[in-house]
């Protein structure tokens, strides 16, 4: 069997569904970082994620596939967004 360079190369995608605040279905999970009943803090395909809320428990993980299932009630979702690179010259004037 030949060895597909193409499946590498490709980003993993990422979906996020939340029914009624009380269940997040995840896809692209890498990794997980933390987590407790009011904050679950993730790695993503497209960065780093944090949940926070009440009660959070997670129901079904599975990182091979990149699945997660979280329930409980869902007060926020966010992002963090890399630290941009290079100089404050560079930033400034790209």
């Amino acid at each position: 069997m030949a060895y597909d360079s193409r499946e590498s190369t490709q980003p993993k995608s990422h979906l996020l569904s939340l029914q009624g605040r009380e269940k997040l279905s995840l896809t692209g999970v890498e990794d997980v970082s933390g987590f407790d009943e009011s904050l679950i803090v993730l790695s993503t395909a497209l960065g780093a994620l944090t949940v926070r809320g009440e009660g959070l428990h997670i129901d079904r993980i599975d990182l091979d596939a990149g699945q997660l299932e979280v329930r409980g009630k869902v007060q926020e979702l966010s992002y963090d967004e890399p630290a941009p690179s290079g100089s404050l010259w560079q930033r400034l004037f790209g």
